[in-house]
């Protein structure tokens, strides 16, 4: 399940292979409509949540609320069935959605206020990851990637991408950065599935309890940045 973002997506895998997918970018709250979608993607596909051996989902860093919603639905449903769960980083998640791609990788979520989430894979080597998530000014994120060897192609994707096309355009502009069509720009539930399995395959992930599951967030609520700000600038009065 992905619930990171303002898309949400729920998918069904046998292990790489997608047996179901129900995905929706409709400017719903995710409270509205990823039940939904798992309960009709569980009656097309003639299966059940009961059939389910292992669930993944993204746990940040993305939307707050959004975060929330999908990490309790995913506790949920796999407490009642005392089910093991993977926590997924949402800009891993994302990057597989491009898993059959060649060189560098780079997930890119809007963060707000001229930042981004992101982090850096390796397609050429397996997705290997070379940074680790993080909370970049897109200045700082170009900089990073100007920085890397030229005769390597780098993939943008995510609701960040075009922040970064056109900062590293105007810092950079004689390194090109491509992005990949619209249908996978954003994420999608397979790429966590996909990414969770690999994780667990190589020994990088380790299943836990349901009860372990927790958001992962980069920066702290805007209310609670807010907030620090304003118990700041008192002490400095």
């Amino acid at each position: 399940m992905d619930t990171s973002a303002a898309a949400a997506s729920c998918a069904l895998l046998e292990d790489d292979r997608p047996v179901a997918q129900f995905y929706t970018d409709a400017h719903l709250t995710h409270s509205q409509t990823i039940m939904p979608m798992v309960e009709a993607m569980f009656a097309c596909s003639k299966t059940s949540v009961g059939d389910v051996d292992l669930f993944a989902v993204s746990t940040g860093p993305g939307s707050f609320t959004g975060l929330r919603i999908g990490v309790a639905a995913v506790k949920g449903m796999a407490q009642a069935l005392n089910k093991p769960c993977v926590s997924v980083s949402a800009l891993e998640g994302l990057a597989f959605n491009l898993s059959d791609r060649q060189g560098l990788i780079c997930p890119a979520l809007d963060a707000r206020c001229g930042q981004v989430y992101t982090t850096l894979f390796d397609a050429d080597n397996g997705m290997h990851r070379l940074h680790e998530d993080a909370a970049l000014m897109a200045e700082d994120l170009c900089h990073l990637l100007a920085k890397q060897p030229e005769e390597k192609t780098i993939t943008v994707l995510g609701d960040g991408a075009q922040l970064v096309l056109s900062t590293m355009h105007r810092l950079y502009p004689e390194r090109t950065l491509q992005l990949p069509g619209s249908h996978l720009l954003l994420q999608h539930a397979y790429g966590v599935g996909l990414a969770a399995l690999c994780g667990l395959r190589e020994n990088r992930m380790q299943t836990v309890e349901p009860q372990q599951l927790v958001p992962v967030y980069l920066k702290l609520p805007q209310a609670q940045r807010e907030l620090q700000l304003k118990r700041k600038q008192q002490q400095e009065k």
